[in-house]
């Protein structure tokens, strides 16, 4: 199983479609709110350089915005 990590706001729709999705593939993720961590925020731009969600880590593979078609090759789904 691969360390996913998904950098999201709750008020994001894109980023409930993308949790949502990985749920129902049984893919287990670490979700980090960047709306209530300011470290985190930091670590988003720092990762992708810019400052957009849903943005994952996929043991260091950046993927910003659900793109599913990356994120099933990634996972190999």
């Amino acid at each position: 199983m691969k360390n996913v990590k998904v950098y999201s706001t709750p008020t994001c729709s894109h980023c409930v479609r993308l949790k949502q999705f990985l749920a129902d593939s049984d893919i287990e993720f670490e979700n980090i709110d960047v709306s209530q961590d300011q470290a985190a925020a930091q670590e988003l731009v720092a990762k992708s350089g810019q400052m957009g969600v849903p943005m994952l880590d996929i043991e260091g593979e950046i993927i910003v915005g659900f793109d599913k078609d990356k994120i099933v090759a990634i996972l190999g789904l």
